[in-house]
């Protein structure tokens, strides 16, 4: 099991059907829990698979459109009557404030946790969480309101000790510590291990990112260059392309162009529209461009590595 994930638990767009919830996904990075977006349902999708809320500090939300944050203040709420004491972090358009605390005003409620607002305007140029092991980012994206995208990369890493060294010298737990801080090593006869010797390189930062919702552009394959997941909304199929212009949305060969172009890893399109029963014919369009494409699964984890 990786420990850096996504787990999708909305891949639809706009109305709900049988099949699909509105649009939200969970990341897990080594062990801390984030949200993006949070459809109508959620919640009840957070349930359904088994998704806790025991590490949830941070919510992003992309844009303002009903079915990527209607869900919200049902989970707000749910974490006050859970007795939520830590603070929740929510990133977001700056008029989802005025909208959050109105209804919370409303209700006269008084939340048990400190509600922290973000507004994503004022984060175009700095990253939206940062520490000694991931950075996430947004970026601008193209609708028919303000949108953005995330970036989830983990900064680079030092390098590692090799097993073999510890199989062979049982190094203390001293020993390793200065290993670790870039330190070499003496053997029991009295041999000096440079630290290149007995350490491997870092391994490679994984990245992940969502796009949603958004027209085809070119800048967005710029702003993910290289990312090992995309995840790029793929609204329609090909005959309804003329849909996806006038709505600013794209279709999934458009889609896969964004993954060709910025050299992605692996595509995982979603935001079906609900006139679709079969999505196989959306996946067989990006992969006709782009062959590490795949449809984005309700309750199914992806593994970013």
């Amino acid at each position: 099991m990786s420990d850096f994930q996504m787990t999708v638990l909305g891949s639809g767009s706009a109305v709900p059907t049988s099949e699909h919830n509105p649009t939200s996904q969970i990341v897990l990075y080594k062990g801390k829990q984030f949200m993006i977006d949070c459809g109508e349902g959620t919640q009840m999708r957070m349930i359904r698979f088994k998704q806790k809320y025991r590490n949830l500090d941070h919510i992003f939300v992309s844009h303002l459109h009903g079915d990527h944050y209607y869900g919200l203040i049902g989970i707000i709420n749910s974490l006050h009557l859970m007795r939520r004491e830590k603070p929740l972090k929510l990133f977001a358009p700056k008029s989802l404030e005025k909208v959050l605390r109105l209804q919370l005003d409303v209700s006269n409620t008084r939340l048990n946790y400190s509600l922290q607002f973000y507004a994503l305007e004022d984060y175009n140029d700095k990253p939206l969480f940062s520490d000694h092991e991931l950075v996430i980012e947004c970026f601008p994206l193209k609708h028919s309101i303000p949108v953005w995208g995330f970036l989830f990369r983990e900064k680079e890493g030092g390098r590692r000790i090799d097993k073999t060294f510890i199989e062979q010298f049982n190094p203390d737990i001293e020993d390793i510590k200065s290993v670790v801080q870039g330190g070499g090593f003496i053997t029991p006869k009295g041999e000096v291990l440079a630290h290149e010797i007995i350490t491997l390189p870092a391994k490679p930062p994984r990245s992940y990112a969502f796009c949603s919702d958004t027209a085809y552009q070119t800048m967005t394959a710029e702003y993910v260059k290289g990312v090992d997941l995309l995840y790029h909304e793929s609204t329609f199929d090909q005959s309804g392309k003329h849909l996806a212009e006038k709505t600013l949305h794209s279709t999934a060969a458009q889609a896969a162009r964004v993954a060709m172009e910025a050299g992605a890893k692996k595509l995982l399109i979603g935001h079906y529209s609900a006139r679709y029963n079969e999505l196989e014919l959306l996946v067989e369009e990006a992969r006709e461009v782009f062959a590490e494409s795949y449809l984005s699964i309700e309750g199914e984890t992806y593994m970013i590595d």
